[in-house]
Formats: structure tokens, sequence, C-alpha cells
């Protein structure tokens, strides 16, 4: 059992916060977490990467010189890859790097990466989030006051808010996302968390859903 205090904007202490880590994950499985975060980041991977062979860059494929009788080493056409201009020998060819995990393991491993901040002390809980209209600099000063300015942060909202999202995405190292829409890449890649009350009830009752088409698509910078 954790006991998380519970601060308000201004970053002062209005309750706290019981939750189980049990209940999230019965245990923390690091092989697991860094085979889900592996598969993320190759999901982001663009794949775009090519280099021309000797058959497709350009020039002449007649033999620079005969055989012998010249004192050179024997040399075949100018676009062989020891030739400047040439062709790049064994080269890379666009490719798709993304593959899947088994779901339930997927789920499994944004619960165990859920736990694991919570249990080393990287979870601050705010009552509520209370944007009328996007103010980046509002968010800042909640930021600074919780003493999360200056590093890399996630804010997990209970469902989609647009004015805390376009509050926070122009600050460096800030991230915004639904707790429908977290998985164990954005969960551990950030130093700190912070999650109002109402997105922390959602962990606490098992109601968000971790390893959704919409965290995968989240990961991997494609629409759900």
């Amino acid at each position: 059992m954790a006991t998380l205090k519970v601060y308000d904007e201004a970053g002062g202490e209005v309750g706290t916060y019981e939750i189980d880590t049990e209940q999230i994950a019965d245990r923390v499985n690091k092989q697991l977490l860094h085979d889900a975060v592996v598969m993320y980041q190759a999901n982001q991977r663009q794949g775009t990467h090519c280099a021309k062979t000797r058959g497709e860059v350009a020039g002449s494929t007649k033999k620079m010189y005969r055989q012998k009788g010249t004192g050179n080493a024997r040399a075949g056409s100018k676009r062989t890859n020891i030739r400047r201009g040439g062709g790049v020998a064994r080269t890379v060819k666009p490719r798709d790097y993304s593959y899947r995990m088994n779901r339930k393991a997927v789920r499994l491993a944004t619960r165990m990466a859920i736990r694991s901040k919570i249990e080393d002390g990287e979870f601050v809980v705010v009552d509520k989030l209370g944007f009328d209209q996007p103010k980046t600099s509002r968010m800042a000063s909640v930021l600074k006051a919780l003493g999360l300015d200056g590093g890399t942060t996630l804010v997990a909202t209970a469902d989609y808010d647009s004015a805390v999202y376009k509050s926070g995405r122009n600050i460096t190292g800030v991230s915004v996302q639904p707790v429908r829409e977290l998985n164990a890449l954005s969960v551990l890649k950030p130093r700190r968390i912070l999650v109002t009350r109402d997105a922390l009830d959602k962990i606490k009752d098992g109601t968000f859903a971790t390893g959704s088409p919409a965290s995968d698509a989240a990961a991997s910078g494609q629409p759900a």
C-alpha cells in the first residue's frame, strides 16, 4: 500500500491518496518492461534508409582498362563500391521495423511501469487541473509550484482535455496524455509523472484501456 500526497495547483498539500500497487501489477518484471519499450521504439522507426547498389548508380559499365599489361590492379567498371561515386556493398534498403507483442503482455507491461513509478516516488498527484482555456504560462507555473520544472514530465489526465493538452504541448520536456493512451514507453520515459486525482482513480480501478490501439498509436506517432 502506497500513500501519495495530493497537491493543489499552487503546490499546497490538500490531502493524501492511498493506492495498493499490487492491485495494479502483482510484480515488476524488468525483462517484460524492456521488451515492451524496445517494441514501441522499433515501431517509431521510419525505416526510410536507402543507399544505391552498383547496379543503381549512374555511370558506364565498361571495363576501365585492359586486364593485363598496365601495371595497375585489375579493375572493372567505375560503379564498383571501392571507387568514389560507386555503389555501396551490402547496402540497406527501406524496411518496416514494426512488430507486435502479445496484447496481454503489453497491458501488463504498462501496469508494471505505473507501479514502478509509484514505488520509486516519481508520481505526483494534483487534485485537479481546471483549465478553462489553454494557457502555457499557467501550466508552467503549476509545474514550477510542484517542483516539476526543468525536467521531463508526463501529465496524465482522466480523459482528453484540449485546454490542458494545448497548455503543456509547447513546454520543453512536457507531454500530456489521457490515461487510456498510456503505455510502458510513455510512462517510463519521463522523469516524473503528474497525474490528476480523477486519472489516478481510473488507474486504481483498472478502468483505463492499457495496450489499446490508441496507446499503440500514441507511441508510434500514427493515428489510431
